[in-house]
């Protein structure tokens, strides 16, 4: 877990902007290649993947990837230049084009179009975010005392994810700019503590805050939680929701806009237009996955210039892309609570005997079962057909469309444990935290959403005990491609912090959404999705940071850096081509030094002492992160020396080279204006390697005065 800060100066006033990112959660569970797939090179467009092989090339051994292209032409991609690689993602994939090896215009112009169509897109979204930021926000004052005295009543340790997150959340409250930050976490990890502190300093600062959920069922579980740790502080704490009668809302209502009540939780009553605040200050949104297009209109009308905190553990699409692409904050909560166990995860088709089995087992230790059956239409047949099935069972309905009253009993039921299986809708997706129900079976799992599956797992595994999840389909051929690739990420990814790689399978499976409003799907199924973010990612860092940046340079293309020695991950130290390509993968999409002494530590641990090879791949990664920072476009060594070549553009200051032309002129020499020679013995590869380093160390430190 780490910070990367941002500062924007808006109107003669600074925003710090606090991200904070466990790279493993983003990058631990990339895709894999497999043989046949789409892949994007960004100079050579799109071919298939062939698989790697190992080839001596003069003397020197390397692994290379491979991809076909029209006329099964092959490329050879060194590993070391796997950043120059994509996977194809986009709603096309099945019917991804395959291009010409070799002088292709075609995708050359394509390339220049989509990098200048993604340049505007990123100038709007940063004007689009850059008004958020000129307009006025509350700064809220934090009494150190106070705060202190209440964090203490908190009955558990806080994970070092949930401190970093707590801490940003705090940090952006006492700006004087409106937060928009989203907290991602997995069900269970702590993010409502986090939000429960963020309620906390706005009612110190007498304002309201209003907490948004998706169901009746957790809010009044939010209800429950909120009124548990504000119990010692006088904080008039209510529930807006079908749960209430029209009296008991109306007074509600009346007490809000008095200010009597601090913190007020519902459900989408709170986008009803007849609330009238004191003075509200922070909104919080639970699940925000489970709010449609037009709730989301409505929260942006309706709360304008006030600290809002998102909260989930399968951020949509569109929200995932704008965070990780740096235009909403974000923090990770991926450390799970201690003693928390992964829950056991079954794909099978429907089988009466399984689904006895699987309901008998957590019968006999105890436990208790969910069975989602989301058909309110034949759910009281179906629960018939199951009491047949499983005599034994005491089983009782549960769906929306209950009275709301009647729906509470069962619910109140359940919890005390007068019936030991729930037959249910997806009303149990969120809000329902029972720690004797460890068994939750998913009738026809193809119908749902990754994030439902996920938020839907999540109902199980809340004590110490072994929990199981099946999802029962009719027939694994017969359902669709999507479908699939759902229940598959989700049976792949059984792990605790799983929420955060499923939310980036989905924004692999259906897109990252329409960012501003307009179908941008043209230019994603042109180049793919991975690419597409890629190209926004730089344009949106250059303008940030006010880079005079040519298309060509969004291309990311600029870096090329060879060292004339092997740099790969040898067989003999990682055998499983699919791990290796795991690394290769990360590697080459670290951002910066931290990431590459992240990975080295993991290897070490993982499989032992670096050979020499993995040592200078990860070299080779930090030296095209220096040379990218210092305007540099190639860099190359061999064993009598080699050259520079910097960028037009590049932010060198000539008079740097004074000193090294000075005192080793036998060694440096200038080949043209951007061209930068040394000669010297550097057969010994180590010494080749530390020489580059001390070089680039030189530059950043006395071109850029900055500490590496």
């Amino acid at each position: 877990m780490y910070n990367i800060s941002f500062r924007y100066s808006i109107n003669n006033h600074q925003k710090e902007t606090l991200y904070i990112f466990n790279t493993n959660a983003i990058t631990k569970n990339l895709k894999i290649f497999y043989p046949g797939q789409p892949i994007v090179h960004i100079e050579h467009g799109i071919g298939r993947y062939v698989g790697l092989i190992t080839i001596e090339i003069k003397g020197i051994k390397g692994e290379y990837f491979i991809i076909s292209y029209l006329n099964e032409d092959k490329l050879y991609v060194p590993v070391a230049s796997m950043y120059l690689i994509n996977s194809y993602i986009s709603s096309r994939e099945a019917n991804a084009p395959l291009h010409k090896l070799g002088g292709n215009n075609t995708w050359i112009q394509l390339r220049k179009k989509v990098a200048k169509k993604v340049y505007d897109i990123a100038v709007e979204l940063l004007d689009i975010y850059s008004h958020r930021l000129e307009k006025p926000g509350f700064s809220f004052k934090y009494n150190t005392k106070k705060y202190e005295h209440f964090s203490k009543s908190f009955p558990f340790d806080i994970t070092p994810d949930q401190k970093q997150a707590i801490n940003a959340v705090l940090h952006d409250m006492c700006q004087p700019f409106s937060m928009d930050r989203l907290i991602c976490g997995d069900v269970g990890f702590g993010k409502t503590e986090v939000a429960i502190r963020a309620a906390f300093l706005a009612v110190e600062n007498s304002k309201q805050v209003a907490v948004l959920v998706p169901t009746t069922l957790l809010a009044q579980q939010h209800l429950d939680n909120f009124r548990s740790r504000f119990l010692n502080w006088s904080i008039q704490i209510e529930m807006l929701s079908r749960f209430r009668s029209k009296k008991e809302q109306q007074k509600i209502l009346h007490e809000v806009s008095t200010g009597q009540v601090n913190i007020i939780i519902g459900t989408h009553k709170l986008l009803q237009g007849n609330i009238h605040w004191k003075d509200l200050g922070l909104l919080i949104i639970d699940e925000e996955h489970r709010f449609g297009v037009y709730h989301k209109e409505r929260i942006k009308k309706m709360y304008v210039n006030i600290d809002i905190l998102t909260l989930t553990a399968t951020p949509i699409p569109r929200t995932l892309n704008m965070s990780m692409i740096g235009m909403r904050d974000l923090s990770i909560i991926s450390t799970p609570p201690a003693c928390r166990l992964e829950v056991k995860t079954f794909i099978c088709e429907y089988n009466s005997l399984i689904i006895r089995k699987a309901i008998m087992r957590e019968i006999l230790r105890g436990g208790q079962v969910y069975y989602v059956y989301n058909n309110v239409n034949t759910i009281k047949q179906f629960a018939k057909k199951l009491e047949k099935l499983i005599p034994e069972a005491r089983i009782v309905i549960g769906h929306g469309q209950m009275h709301e009253h009647r729906l509470e009993k069962v619910i109140h039921d359940f919890y005390h444990q007068r019936f030991n299986v729930l037959v249910c809708t997806t009303i149990i997706e969120s809000g329902i935290d029972i720690a004797s129900a460890n068994t939750i079976i998913i009738d026809r799992a193809d119908r749902f959403g990754l994030a439902q599956l996920h938020q839907l797992r999540g109902r199980v595994q809340r004590s110490h005990y072994q929990a199981y999840a099946y999802f029962l389909i009719p027939n694994f051929k017969s359902i669709n491609a999507d479908a699939k690739k759902r229940l598959l990420a989700i049976t792949s990814l059984e792990q605790l912090d799983a929420g955060f790689s499923l939310a980036i399978h989905d924004l692999e499976i259906r897109g990252a959404g329409d960012l501003l409003g307009e179908n941008q799907s043209g230019q994603i199924n042109a180049i793919g999705f991975k690419l597409y973010t890629q190209l926004l990612e730089n344009a949106i860092y250059s303008i940030k940071n006010g880079f005079q940046t040519s298309l060509h340079d969004l291309m990311d293309i600029q870096v090329e850096i060879k060292l004339n020695m092997p740099a790969f991950l040898p067989d003999n130290f990682i055998q499983n081509i699919n791990v290796r390509l795991s690394f290769y993968q990360r590697i080459a999409s670290a951002k910066n030094k931290l990431e590459l002494d992240e990975l080295k530590i993991e290897l070490i641990n993982c499989f032992g002492v670096l050979p020499e090879e993995a040592y200078t791949l990860i070299k080779h990664a930090m030296f095209r992160q220096y040379a990218k920072k210092l305007g540099i476009k190639y860099i190359e060594c061999n064993k009598n020396g080699g050259y520079i070549t910097f960028n037009d553009n590049n932010c060198i200051n000539p008079t740097c080279f004074v000193q090294l032309l000075k005192n080793q002129s036998k060694i440096y020499c200038f080949d043209g204006k951007t061209k930068f020679k040394f000669i010297l013995n550097l057969s010994n590869q180590k010494y080749r390697i530390d020489f580059i380093q001390n070089l680039l160390n030189f530059f950043l430190k006395n071109i850029l005065n900055l500490s590496v």
